[in-house]
């Protein structure tokens, strides 16, 4: 072969050698990819299940509730059989018979001495509780504390040897798409085992120290109170609430976040009741509108609406004040600060960094006991309350709320304002969506209490210069913001 036919067949096989370098090139990072998956997605859950199957308990709770006497409906009220059918139904002859109501959840042992974490729901008001083990041996179970706040419950059981049990562990480390696996008594078939992933996080549904995961691990009746473990076995949520128009499971299912259970748990451990952190100050978010109207440069922090007798009207904390850090930790918003003040110790002092007109100051606060402050009830006076009179504002007649009003339209007790009794169907505050029922409870980020309340908001507003006012209006209890006119009361006035 001559050298020119040699540099020929190297100039051929040169591009074939890379081709195959990089086809096994190809092939290591399949192979990568694949075991990464593996490591991810185990192949099986059995050995997971197996391991840390013993911890997780049924839980059935039994009430007495009273039964109602009579026949109900098995025959017409004034029957001539109307009195042998209520001595059928109670042969003893009490005045009021009773009757048992069961319920079943779910429940993980936490420590070899019998501790166990549930759901506040699943024993609440249970005069029983009986705690079913995996291999099927039962035990009495006693309540050591609740918080239905967070609808945690912790129980006791006395067994004569250690229990398996099973570690919290780190929810702040779980990322959105990583494994789950759920057990509990489902629909009362016990011991069953559910996967899916974290499909979201931080999620609050109704309370104000909710951090829910949410996963698509099936969910069901029975599940209440059971753990979602993640693949080291550790428990990072106690599976709590199903979102679903059936009942049954959608795949939408949320689990309250160990670190939130874990410090309640060992509260309830030490006390029997849980001790949270007290501020004193009723909030709202700083929204667009508002950041505006105050001159602020952003939407972060918490602005302080009212400032009741407590540990910040001690300090110095004025209704007004927009609450951008506390104990060092910046605030961003009216959530966070609810549960970084729950999550602090009674009776700590902290550093509370305001912003007052547009300058910020510093406050040392000692932290109250959110708890107490609950409990309180103002003394109420003996005179019986005058009636209430209305007034005509921005096109809306408006009462004082009264507690016959707050009864038929369901406000809860801590909720007051002025209550819309009548409205001009041609008026701005009509278009906007303002209602008869609706409540007004503030007016220019400030509470209204009585129609003068309203009134004083807005001349405030028009002396600032500003054409129109920010209600927040309370319906079935979703409040909104809405932002009415004052050409509107100049029109009526």
């Amino acid at each position: 072969m001559t050298p020119r036919s040699d540099a020929r067949a190297q100039a051929v096989q040169t591009p074939l050698h890379l081709v195959l370098i990089a086809t096994l090139s190809l092939l290591l990072i399949f192979a990568q990819a694949v075991r990464v998956h593996a490591q991810g997605a185990p192949e099986s859950l059995a050995p997971l299940v197996d391991r840390i199957s013993s911890s997780v308990v049924n839980i059935t709770t039994a009430t007495t509730v009273a039964r109602q006497s009579g026949p109900q409906g098995i025959v017409p009220e004034g029957s001539p059989f109307e009195e042998f059918f209520r001595e059928f139904q109670n042969p003893e002859g009490n005045d009021n018979p009773m009757r048992r109501s069961s319920a079943l959840g779910s429940g993980f042992v936490i420590s070899e001495d019998g501790y166990v974490v549930t759901n506040n729901h699943v024993i609440e008001n249970a005069d029983e509780i009986q705690v079913e083990f995996f291999s099927g041996r039962e035990l009495p179970a006693e309540v050591v504390g609740t918080d239905p706040n967070t609808d945690i419950a912790l129980l006791k059981v006395e067994a004569d040897s250690p229990l398996p049990f099973v570690n919290f562990g780190d929810s702040e480390e779980m990322r959105v798409g990583d494994w789950v696996m759920a057990m509990g008594n489902p629909l009362g078939q016990g011991f069953s085992v559910s996967a899916g992933i974290v499909s979201a996080s931080g999620r609050a549904l109704s309370g104000s120290y909710d951090d829910y995961i949410q996963t698509d691990a099936a969910i069901n009746r029975g599940n209440s109170g059971g753990p979602l473990f993640n693949m080291d076995g550790d428990v990072i949520g106690v599976n709590t609430a199903i979102l679903s128009p059936t009942g049954g499971s959608i795949g939408i299912g949320f689990a309250m976040s160990s670190n939130v259970v874990t410090r309640v748990v060992d509260q309830l451990r030490e006390y029997g009741e849980t001790r949270r952190g007290w501020l004193g100050v009723s909030i709202q978010n700083v929204t667009d509108d508002v950041a505006e109207a105050m001159g602020l440069e952003s939407t972060t922090g918490a602005l302080v609406t009212d400032v009741p007798e407590g540990p910040a009207s001690e300090a110095g904390i004025e209704s007004g004040d927009v609450i951008v850090s506390f104990d060092g930790v910046d605030v961003e918003d009216t959530r966070a600060l609810v549960r970084q003040v729950g999550n602090t110790a009674v009776g700590k002092t902290v550093r509370v960094v305001i912003n007052r007109d547009g300058q910020t100051e510093t406050f040392r606060v000692t932290l109250g006991r959110r708890e107490e402050a609950d409990a309180a009830q103002p003394a109420m006076p003996g005179a019986e309350p005058e009636p209430p009179e209305e007034a005509d504002v921005l096109g809306m007649t408006l009462s004082p709320l009264t507690e016959e009003m707050r009864e038929e339209l369901g406000v809860a007790g801590n909720v007051d304002g002025l209550v819309v009794t009548a409205i001009d169907e041609s008026s701005e505050a009509y278009e906007k969506g303002l209602r008869e029922g609706d409540l007004i409870s503030e007016a220019g980020q400030s509470e209204v209490l009585e129609v003068a309340d309203l009134e004083d908001r807005i001349s405030e507003a028009r002396e600032a210069g500003r054409m129109s006012i920010l209600l927040l209006v309370r319906r079935d209890g979703n409040p909104r913001f809405v932002a009415v006119s004052l050409e509107e009361d100049d029109e009526n006035e």
